[in-house]
């Protein structure tokens, strides 16, 4: 009986109950996290729901002022052109906002279907409105811009200064340009020459 007990011991866990034990406490364990993790997830959930409804708020007002802005700045870089933002949804989520578009047109005429049809000159003023368009929405203090009527003709540039006069009123800029246009609506002139072997600078106010 003995060498029975003793064969028996070999293949059979005595302390299988022990273990059933621990692991039944394990299981109550985890059970009470999972429930846990269940509300959590649920609170989580709703919160990032909150996130979002106020993300897309921004994002609304955002677009529209930047909009607006693109459209009147765009208006007085290239006078008869009318600019505008479009947002666009996802078709699976018409509450999913996946992108904006760039919607212009010239002279009346039909919105243009690609960028690609625009000139370069265009594009220019168009990145150009784009750009301060966004910087009037959250405006700063002070800007520097270098060059940036190279791809412009003369009444462009004309149109370049008034615009940051109209709309940039309470902001500083300096601006590198080698066309009069934008000279001619400078309050101060800083004017670079080389002369005789040495670079000069003289100063000229404009208006006050």
């Amino acid at each position: 009986m003995r060498d029975e007990y003793d064969e028996f011991g070999r293949r059979v866990n005595f302390k299988v109950d022990q273990v059933f034990e621990k692991t039944e406490k394990q299981h109550i364990d985890l059970l009470r996290k999972k429930e846990k993790t269940s509300s959590n997830k649920k609170v989580l959930e709703d919160f990032i729901g909150e996130l979002d409804k106020e993300k897309n708020k921004d994002i609304e007002k955002t677009v529209n002022e930047v909009s607006r802005n693109f459209h009147d700045i765009f208006g007085v870089l290239l006078p008869g052109a009318s600019s505008r933002l479009e947002k666009v949804y996802s078709p699976s989520n018409p509450d999913e906002l996946t992108g904006i578009k760039l919607r212009v047109s010239f002279g009346g005429d039909d919105e243009k279907e690609s960028l690609d049809q625009l000139s370069g000159g265009q594009r220019s003023l168009l990145s150009l409105g784009l750009i301060l368009a966004l910087l009037k929405y959250q405006p700063a203090p002070f800007y520097v811009l270098d060059e940036i009527d190279s791809a412009l003709d003369l009444s462009h540039t004309q149109n370049i200064g008034l615009m940051i006069r109209k709309y940039f009123s309470h902001s500083q800029f300096i601006i590198v340009s080698l066309k009069e246009g934008l000279f001619q609506n400078a309050n101060v002139l800083y004017k670079v020459q080389f002369v005789e072997n040495r670079s000069t600078i003289t100063r000229n106010v404009l208006r006050r």
